[in-house]
């Protein structure tokens, strides 16, 4: 099956919704399918206010339709809310093709915190985004209620995984070869890893009251003044492949304080690490740590990163292999509304008010 994707969210970026999709491109190959991107670097594009690294398409509408007609797929899914998913959106509207969407971020939450919005109307937006959507994928239970709370229906299940060949826990040796300025620090290293970006609450993270060495490993709009505030903080920048899963081996305990996620990947990479969590009992954390033994959740920070060292990795490293991404690909065809690609172009145009 021919399968289109549309996200606004691509390489260069480095985050979950782009590691996700990533994963998920390779696992489809992999099980036969093939997966046709549609991403901003197709288009002209300019720097998302406030955050450079995201682009944000011009106009994408007619090289969309372009797009769509001449790959003939079988299935069409949009992943995120930005320009390209609003044209797909009326693409599909104006054709009578069904689609599915996810919903990978807060993105009222997000909009909050930067331009305090009120979440009533960012989320008044988001339902009429998904509304005609046959299915809205997310991640887990805790986020699938919240959305039913608000409105939003047809909601299914779709999960993630974790490399456990990449993200494994590593020999003194290998992390010397790999990362040997992390074994020279203070003890206990808490970690994070992740945009550096206001609505992951970073603040909280560098604020507690926790001895030894804290280390930030990502980039973001926040992290020159994050870095000229907390000198006493190793701010490394984005690590990939190797180089980062052994910056989770090295670490003592990794420290979550997103409150606004709606899974949080680097959770489980961290897990299978070999490296115990901490986190705010939130949705999130609450679904993939909930009351395992793997990490602690504690409105207190500081509280949970301390209880958190006494974890042993191997409880962690168990906990992660139950996340399989071959069972995530497998969920998200099973999502899926295929439909006939000779579909494409035919059939009158929906009323405007469904648009």
């Amino acid at each position: 099956m021919r399968i289109l994707v549309v996200t606004d969210a691509w390489y260069p970026q480095i985050n979950g919704v782009v590691r996700t999709l990533g994963t998920l491109r390779d696992e489809l190959s992999r099980i036969g399918h093939e997966t046709v991107f549609v991403t901003p670097d197709q288009f002209r594009s300019l720097p998302c206010p406030t955050y450079p690294e995201i682009r944000l398409s011009l106009r994408p509408g007619r090289r969309m339709a372009r797009t769509i007609e001449a790959n003939q797929p079988c299935a069409i899914h949009i992943a995120t809310e930005g320009p390209l998913g609003w044209a797909a959106r009326r693409y599909c509207l104006k054709r009578r093709v069904p689609f599915t969407t996810a919903y990978h971020t807060k993105f009222p939450e997000y909009i909050r915190a930067r331009f305090r919005v009120p979440l009533r109307l960012s989320y008044k937006v988001m339902r009429r985004f998904h509304a005609p959507a046959a299915t809205i994928m997310v991640a887990t239970q805790t986020i699938q209620s919240e959305l039913e709370d608000r409105g939003f229906q047809r909601i299914r299940r779709w999960s993630r995984g974790v490399d456990t060949t990449l993200f494994r826990p590593r020999s003194r040796d290998e992390l010397q070869a790999l990362v040997p300025q992390l074994l020279s620090l203070p003890k206990p290293i808490f970690l994070y890893v992740g945009r550096v970006a206001i609505e992951k609450n970073i603040g909280a993270f560098l604020a507690a009251d926790l001895s030894g060495t804290k280390v930030v490993v990502g980039d973001g709009p926040q992290i020159e003044d994050l870095r000229r505030k907390h000198p006493d903080v190793l701010f490394t920048g984005a690590k990939q492949g190797e180089d980062l899963a052994a910056h989770y081996s090295a670490a003592s305990v990794f420290v979550f304080p997103s409150r606004t996620d709606t899974f949080g990947l680097v959770l489980l990479e961290a897990l299978a690490s070999g490296i115990p969590v901490a986190a705010y009992p939130v949705p999130g954390p609450l679904d993939v740590i909930g009351d395992s033994p793997a990490g602690v959740l504690d409105e207190d920070l500081a509280t949970a990163a301390r209880a958190a060292q006494a974890i042993p990795a191997e409880v962690c490293r168990a906990h992660a292999l139950a996340f399989s991404w071959e069972a995530c690909t497998h969920q998200f065809l099973d999502n899926l509304c295929p439909f006939d690609p000779l579909d494409l172009g035919g059939g009158p145009p929906r009323p405007s008010a469904e648009a």
